[in-house]
């Protein structure tokens, strides 16, 4: 017989967290102290090396990067962006990387890729034109996906409530659903007078089809004994579908808006670039056209912003209407 020995937990050393992953005090430690100094060096780099070419606002991106090197040294002195510092760092010496390649050694070939002050020029000077073509997008960005979406709903709910209703409409959406909008461009040109008219109808088509599968998936999926509850209460079909499907359905109905909405950004560079004469896409076009590829570049950088601040504010809105999901996925 083996005779086992208990030994007391308050006997056992307990392991110091920084010990056990040391990665985790980095953030609180010195990084953040380092993120105002690789800015000094971006500006330091910036400003002291002599340029190989006459390029616009060297002074004034200088001064940026000075002012982002201000500010990060009393935040880190306020623990201010701790969990950011590394990525601060890692901007700062990526600019400084930028600066000393193209700005000063001129090692890639021009005009096709600029340098820092270039891109912060065209901020300067063209942020009108720049503004103007970001209003154009967001109006026909919003009418096609909001559209497209309603639609994919709407759509969705009957597929997964009514089998007459799917009977009719499953064969059109597994025929025309699967089609890339882009296909249909020519055709739409043709048919719709209009070219912003033909565009907001790809948008809305390259929208839906998600959300309807999506819609469509989560309708079907909802346990009939809801339903069964909520009719021995007194229930009607409207209040089937708006308060016990669609509730029900919400998580994967929110799949099906984020894929939309990532289907819609696609379609609308083409829209723009192709027929409709505004827009962020348009610009990019016309940028290339008069090999201004510094307009071009920032142009992407504005369309960057725009794509993943409407992503933001759809998880926005999926977290507060789907708030007890508390393990979803964050953006």
């Amino acid at each position: 017989m083996t005779q086992t020995t208990s030994f007391p937990i308050h006997d056992i050393d307990t392991v110091p967290e920084a010990a056990i992953s040391p990665r985790k005090a980095w953030p609180s430690g010195l990084l953040p102290w380092l993120a105002g100094p690789a800015w000094f060096v971006a500006a330091f780099v910036t400003w002291f090396w002599p340029d190989a070419d006459d390029f616009p606002a060297t002074d004034s991106l200088a001064i940026v990067f000075a002012i982002m090197g201000i500010i990060l040294v009393p935040a880190a002195l306020l623990r201010r962006f701790s969990a950011k510092a590394p990525w601060m760092i890692a901007l700062a010496l990526g600019f400084a990387a930028w600066e000393g390649v193209q700005a000063k050694l001129l090692l890639l070939p021009r005009p096709f890729f600029g340098t820092p002050q270039d891109l912060l020029d065209v901020f300067m000077t063209d942020w009108h034109k720049l503004g103007d073509s970001l209003l154009h997008s967001l109006g026909l960005l919003a009418v096609g996906y909001i559209t497209g979406s309603l639609l994919g709903i709407a759509i969705g709910v009957g597929l997964g409530r009514s089998a007459r209703f799917r009977y009719w409409v499953q064969p059109v959406i597994r025929l025309v659903g699967p089609l890339p909008p882009v296909a249909l461009l020519p055709l739409a040109f043709v048919i719709i007078p209009s070219s912003w008219a033909a565009s907001e109808a790809l948008m809305a088509l390259a929208s839906a089809f998600p959300v309807i599968v999506l819609t469509w998936s989560g309708i079907s999926a909802v346990d009939p004994a809801y339903y069964d509850v909520a009719r021995t209460m007194g229930a009607r079909d409207r209040f089937l579908v708006f308060r016990v499907a669609l509730p029900a359905a919400a998580p994967q109905i929110f799949v099906g808006l984020f894929m939309g909405l990532g289907m819609s950004f696609a379609m609308l560079v083409v829209a723009e670039m192709l027929g409709v004469k505004s827009g962020l896409g348009f610009y990019m076009q016309w940028a290339q056209g008069w090999a201004a590829y510094p307009n071009m570049y920032a142009a992407l950088v504005v369309m960057s912003l725009m794509c993943t601040g409407l992503i933001t504010i759809l998880f926005r809105i999926r977290d507060r209407i789907l708030g007890w999901q508390k393990d979803g996925l964050k953006w």
